[in-house]
This record gives structure tokens, sequence and C-alpha cells, in this order.
């Protein structure tokens, strides 16, 4: 079984920069594909970005492309998202979640976290 614990959510302003980090517990968090979803409010839970168990393969939405990098850190167990030139749009709930297999789709992920709020001012 896997936890995982989002931090690095926050307040910024339109054009700026945030870094999420996910820590997962347990030690077979190499093995897990790992995927960044966020939520807004009044809205459904959107695919964000994955990234494979080894670092080697990477996925975003279209939305984010360019402009969100995803990374691991096998050995400090740890997922990262780094969110360059924000936008209000970006003003969400954002959560990560472990899957064995990559993939966009929110059902194949099998542990995710509680979220970490990041708001976007214009």
């Amino acid at each position: 079984q896997v936890q995982l614990v989002e931090s690095g959510g926050g307040l910024v302003q339109a054009g700026g920069s945030l870094r999420l980090s996910c820590a997962a517990s347990g030690r077979t968090f190499s093995s897990y594909a790992m995927g960044w979803f966020r939520q807004a409010p009044g809205k459904e839970r959107e695919f964000v970005a994955a990234i494979s168990w080894s670092g080697g393969s990477t996925y975003y939405a279209d939305s984010v492309k360019g402009r969100f990098t995803i990374s691991r850190d096998n050995a400090k167990n740890t997922v990262y998202l780094q969110m360059n030139s924000l936008k209000p749009e970006d003003t969400a709930v954002y959560y990560c979640a472990a899957a064995w297999a990559l993939t966009s789709w929110s059902s194949g992920y099998d542990y995710w976290g509680q979220g970490t709020q990041v708001t976007v001012s214009s």
C-alpha cells in the first residue's frame, strides 16, 4: 500500500511559479507510475501530468504542456510538479496519485493523496 502526501500549494500571482511535491510512503514507490490531477470548484477532476516508474516517460494535458514539468526522485520517494507561467484557470486542488501503469485516466490510479490548494490571482 502507498500513502501520498502533497505539499507546496499556495497563493501566487498570474505568471508566477510553484513547485508541488508528493511524498510517498512504502518501499514500492519506484514500481508505480505517478500522476497529478486537479479539481476546480464545480468541475470534475482532470488529468494534469503523469510520469512512468523510471521517469523515462512523461505525459501532459494540452492545457499545461510547455508550462508544467513532472519529475520524480525514487531515492526520496517523491514526485514533483513544477508549474510555471501560472494562470487563474490553473486554480484548483491538486492531487497526486499512484498507478501500476502510465495513464491519464483517473480510474487507473489506485492510491490518492488528500490534495493541496493552488490559487492563482489575476
